[in-house]
């Protein structure tokens, strides 16, 4: 079967772009080499701008039913407050930050795929090559140990920071590394924070802590080296040693160790395939971009493609898509820059020059002009 539109990755990248693409009556594939969708919490925060994107295929209410809304945030350090934030000020309609487990973010958008077109999810299909045969693309592979292939007029590759398309396509994205290392975990809420995002700034290092539902906090803790595995007990033991906080290591529910990389394409649009996503740039976790850089490129791509494919000739709108590239290069180029300066603000500082700082910043922030400032870049408008 002739599919306008394939999508490779069923993670909430993917499955968002083919729900924008199924509403405007596109026929759509889906492909996704996990057999099963899992239950890891991993990207937690989603920021203003995607939930209106959101909103466009039905997926925001049922979120934020579910979700916890961080309208405020505060930074401590040594037992003192630093700074307040507010993040309701950048948006009248959406006034907070959601936070929610990645697995609830991905069921209420493949619920939308397979309310929109039972058929669209194709799971446990691992893509191995791509070929243009001209009037369309040809993507071959395996299902289930078996040869399959799928046909389309369009490829999008949401597959993750190690996509089978980009390898298949010969692209090497431009790779950074960085100096900081982190554990964390989720954890039974013990805490007296509430709803409130905290960041700790203290001389070993930031720790940060952002409420999640059912009671659950995660906790997120930067080391100065490479941690192999963690456990529960030695991260309940550094979040203490650093902010005096107690969680229970036998809450936890989640837990892992990440280095720092970025990545990013020099092109995203190679003919009829687009690479969007964590495909076309990783941005480091800290700050809890990337996801939400993925939903906003799909939302600048959707409309391009969708009119390419009503003309009569349904080949690329090369303007439009040189267009998209560049918007999206600097929007990642962007979120790159607000990563660093994150990661920058939490790396370890002699007490002196670390207080000093934090004078500053405390300062600062009563300014009305700075305030709205870091309002909207840790909102991401």
């Amino acid at each position: 079967m002739m599919f306008d539109v394939v999508v490779v990755g069923a993670g909430p990248v993917g499955l968002y772009m083919a729900a924008l693409l199924l509403q405007n009556g596109h026929r759509v594939a889906v492909l996704e080499r996990r057999a099963t969708s899992g239950r890891q919490t991993r990207a937690i925060g989603i920021h203003p701008p995607a939930l209106a994107a959101l909103d466009a295929v039905g997926a925001a209410h049922p979120l934020v039913s579910s979700g916890v809304r961080i309208t405020h945030g505060a930074a401590y350090s040594g037992g003192r407050k630093v700074a307040d934030m507010d993040f309701a000020r950048p948006s009248a309609e959406y006034p907070f930050i959601l936070s929610v487990p990645q697995y609830l973010t991905t069921h209420a958008l493949e619920s939308r795929v397979i309310d929109l077109d039972p058929g669209a999810l194709h799971r446990g299909v691992q893509v191995e090559e791509v070929v243009d045969d001209g009037g369309h693309l040809r993507l071959r592979g395996q299902q289930s140990g078996a040869p399959v292939e799928f046909l389309g007029r369009f490829v999008v590759a949401a597959d993750g920071v190690h996509s089978a398309v980009r390898e298949g396509l010969g692209l090497e994205p431009r790779l950074r590394t960085y100096p900081d290392y982190y554990v964390m975990g989720d954890f039974r809420d013990e805490s007296t924070y509430g709803d409130n995002a905290v960041l700790f700034l203290e001389p070993g290092g930031i720790v940060e802590s952002f409420p999640l539902p059912d009671g659950i906090r995660r906790w997120v803790v930067r080391l100065g080296a490479p941690c192999q595995e963690p456990t529960p007990h030695e991260l309940a033991a550094l979040i203490k040693k650093r902010t005096g906080s107690a969680v229970d290591s036998a809450s936890n529910t989640m837990i892992s160790a990440f280095g720092v990389t970025s990545r990013m394409v020099s092109r995203m649009i190679h003919g009829r395939v687009a690479l969007i996503g964590d495909a076309a740039h990783e941005i480091s976790p800290i700050g809890g971009q990337g996801m939400n850089l993925g939903w906003l490129d799909a939302v600048a791509l959707a409309p391009i493609i969708s009119e390419a494919l009503r003309t009569s000739a349904g080949g690329p709108a090369t303007k439009e898509l040189a267009g998209f590239e560049r918007d999206r290069h600097r929007a990642a180029k962007k979120a790159i820059w607000q990563a660093s300066l994150n990661m920058a603000l939490g790396r370890p500082l002699p007490p002196k020059v670390l207080n000093a700082r934090n004078a500053v910043i405390g300062r600062a922030i009563t300014l009305p002009m700075f305030s709205e400032l870091v309002a909207r870049r840790f909102t991401m408008h």
